[in-house]
């Protein structure tokens, strides 16, 4: 599918958060009345299967994880940045582009054999959603696919998931 009507509403950053990096900014998408609804219809159309559960990880994977789960009529589970939830939790330790980081989620989130959908808005290193998928498998879920509004794939994050069985979509590559 040809999503260069999703492209155009992602902005450039350079430099940001530091020099080298080129920061894709789906703010300017969001605003977009059109583009954030064509871009939730069109992450609902590769999701295969009914799944339990859309999982989304904080921050900017909530507003996607949200909408496609209202979308699909699934239940969200917020995967977080740890020491955020107010129950008892478990975590998982992760690299990410630019350091390092940990992933918590209620310990009753995600019974076991719920099938499982992850959702972010970009897949870039892997680290994020490897340890999200790692949460999930712990709590017994299945993943039955991961969702990306971009991908990122010079860095290899999506080529990490394919390579732990997770079937991985994207809209925009860059």
């Amino acid at each position: 599918m040809n999503n260069d009507d999703l492209r155009a509403l992602i902005r450039t950053i350079p430099d940001f958060p530091k020099p080298g990096i080129q920061y894709r900014d789906i703010t300017t998408l969001l605003l977009d009345a059109r583009g954030f609804a064509a871009s939730v219809e069109r992450l609902a159309e590769g999701v295969t299967g009914k799944p339990d559960l859309i999982a989304g990880t904080e921050a900017r994977g909530f507003i996607f994880a949200a909408a496609l789960a209202h979308r699909l009529g699934a239940g969200l589970l917020l995967i977080r940045k740890h020491g955020k939830l107010p129950g008892e939790t478990i975590a998982e330790d992760y690299a990410l582009e630019y350091g390092n980081d940990r992933l918590a989620m209620h310990v009753d989130a995600c019974t076991p054999g719920a099938r499982v959908e992850l959702v972010d808005d970009l897949i870039a290193t892997g680290g994020t959603a490897l340890a999200a998928t790692r949460l999930i498998r712990r709590a017994g879920g299945f993943l039955t696919g991961a969702s990306f509004l971009i991908d990122l794939p010079a860095l290899g994050g999506a080529d990490l998931l394919r390579a732990e069985g997770i079937g991985v979509r994207s809209l925009v590559s860059y």
